[in-house]
């Protein structure tokens, strides 16, 4: 992998990256329909607002921790 140039090593991490974000977030609402008693899809066809702000702080709260590994990663 060190023969690679450091552009394109950094493209892959970003992609990888991207990918492990995607699947991690996947996961989250997997883990959490399992948890409570109601689908989060249904919820939010329905408009329930609350259901999508705590989607949308856990999408963003995934999205910013695999960040910083990534970024860590580079380093």
């Amino acid at each position: 992998m060190s023969d690679l140039d450091p552009v394109v090593l950094n493209f892959l991490y970003a992609i990888a990256g991207s990918a492990l974000t995607i699947f991690s977030m996947w996961v989250g609402c997997k883990i959490f329909n399992r948890m409570f008693c109601f689908e989060l899809s249904e919820e939010l066809h329905n408009g329930n607002i609350a259901i999508g702000t705590m989607l949308a702080g856990m999408f963003v709260g995934i999205g910013v921790a695999t960040g910083l590994v990534i970024g860590m990663g580079l380093n």
